[in-house]
C-alpha cells in the first residue's frame, strides 16, 4: 500500500510540473535578416513599452510585461514596423527580412496565431484597392464584390484557431463595419452621387427680401453652405468663404448660405431664431445670397445632413457635383472650381 501511495504521489507531482503555469510577462525572440539597426522598440497606444537590443546578426531575445493584451508596434530605428499581438504568457518567435516586414515576417510559438492573423487581415485590406472603384460599380457587380469581400474576410477570420477572444470580436466587428460602410455609401450615392438630380428647396426666406428656391439659380453653379449662427466651425469658415466669393465673383457661380437656425436655441421662438440669423448676416457682412430655411427641414433631410457646416456643389442643370463638397478652407475646393469654371 505504501508503494502504491508513493506511486500516486509521484504521478501527481509529474502532472503538476508538466502544466504550464501562467506568467506575468511574455517572451519575444527571433531574427531579422539583413538587419541594419541596433535595437527594436515595442510601441503601444501610450508610447514606448520597451527597447530590445539587436545583436549584430539581427537576433534578439527579451522579456517584457504589458498592461493589457493588445496590438503593439514592433518598430526598428529606421521606422520599419509590423503589428504584433502581445499578451502576458505568450512566447513568440519572430523571423523576417529587414527589406520587407509585411511580406517576410512570420510568427511562431505560443500566441503567434494572433499576429499571423493580423498580417493576413492587413494584406487582404491592401488588396482591396481603391474603395471608390468599388463604389463606382453597377449594381450587380457591386453586390458580387461585396459578397466576395464578406466571404474573404470571414474565411481569414475562421482559418486561424485559438485567437484571443477580444481580438476576434474586434476584428469581426471591424469587418462588419467595412461592409456596412460600402453598402450605406453605395445606397447614398444612388441618390446623392455625382450627376444625380439635386434635392430641391422651395421658398426659403431671402435676407435681401422675397423668397428663393433652388430653381431660382438655374444656369449657374451653386455652392451651398448649410450653417447656423451658433455653430463654431461654421463661423471659422467665414473668412475663407469670403475669399472664395471674391476670387470667383466674375464667374458663373453663386455662393449661397442656408441658415438652419430654429427655436431650440432661441427660447422656443421662430421669430427670435430668424432675428438672430438676420443680425448675424448683417454683423458679419456675409453678402451674396443668404437664405433661412425656417420650418422646412426637407432639404437637410434629403441630403442626410447630420452635422454642420455642410457644403454642397450643384451644376447649372441642377445636378449634383459633390453632395459633400470641400470646405472653403480646403485647397481642393479651388482646384475643383477651377476645373469647372
Amino acid at each position: 500500500m505504501k508503494n502504491y501511495q508513493i506511486l500516486i504521489f509521484s504521478l501527481l507531482l509529474i502532472i503538476a510540473c508538466s502544466k504550464k503555469q501562467p506568467t506575468d510577462y511574455l517572451t519575444l525572440s527571433g531574427k531579422i535578416e539583413n538587419n541594419k539597426d541596433s535595437l527594436i522598440r515595442i510601441m503601444g497606444r501610450e508610447g514606448l513599452v520597451k527597447e530590445i537590443k539587436l545583436n549584430k546578426d539581427g537576433s534578439f531575445k527579451d522579456t517584457l510585461k504589458i498592461s493589457q493584451a493588445a496590438i503593439y508596434g514592433f518598430t526598428t530605428e529606421s521606422n520599419k514596423n509590423v503589428p504584433v499581438f502581445l499578451k502576458n504568457g505568450f512566447d513568440i518567435t519572430i523571423k523576417g527580412d529587414h527589406s520587407d516586414f509585411f511580406e517576410t515576417f512570420k510568427f511562431s510559438g505560443e500566441g503567434s496565431q494572433n499576429s499571423n492573423f493580423i498580417l493576413a487581415q492587413i494584406k487582404q485590406s491592401r488588396d482591396l484597392g481603391n474603395p471608390q472603384e468599388i463604389l463606382d460599380l453597377q449594381n450587380d457587380p457591386f453586390r458580387k464584390k461585396i459578397d466576395y469581400l464578406k466571404s474573404t474576410y470571414d474565411s481569414i477570420l475562421n482559418s486561424y484557431k485559438n485567437l484571443d477572444s477580444t481580438l476576434y470580436a474586434n476584428i469581426k466587428l471591424q469587418n462588419e463595419q467595412i461592409i456596412t460602410y460600402f453598402e450605406n455609401t453605395y445606397e447614398k450615392n444612388e441618390i446623392l452621387g455625382a450627376g444625380k438630380p439635386s434635392p430641391k428647396f422651395e421658398n426659403y426666406t431671402d435676407f435681401k427680401g422675397g423668397l428663393k428656391s433652388l430653381s431660382s439659380f438655374k444656369g449657374k453653379y451653386v455652392y451651398i453652405d448649410v450653417w447656423a449662427t451658433w455653430c463654431g466651425p461654421c463661423i471659422q469658415q467665414i473668412p475663407f468663404l469670403k475669399e472664395m466669393k471674391q476670387l470667383y465673383k466674375n464667374k458663373n457661380i453663386v455662393f449661397l448660405g442656408i441658415s438652419s437656425d430654429e427655436p431650440t436655441r432661441s427660447g422656443g421662438s421662430w421669430e427670435t431664431a430668424e432675428k438672430k440669423w438676420r443680425d448675424f448676416v448683417k454683423q458679419y457682412s456675409l453678402g451674396d445670397v443668404q437664405l433661412w430655411a425656417g420650418k422646412d427641414f426637407n432639404f437637410q433631410q434629403d441630403y442626410q445632413i447630420n452635422g454642420i457646416p455642410r457644403f454642397i456643389l450643384i451644376d447649372p442643370n441642377g445636378n449634383i457635383v459633390d453632395s459633400d463638397a470641400p470646405r472653403p478652407s480646403d485647397p481642393s475646393l479651388k482646384n475643383l472650381l477651377d476645373s469647372l469654371l
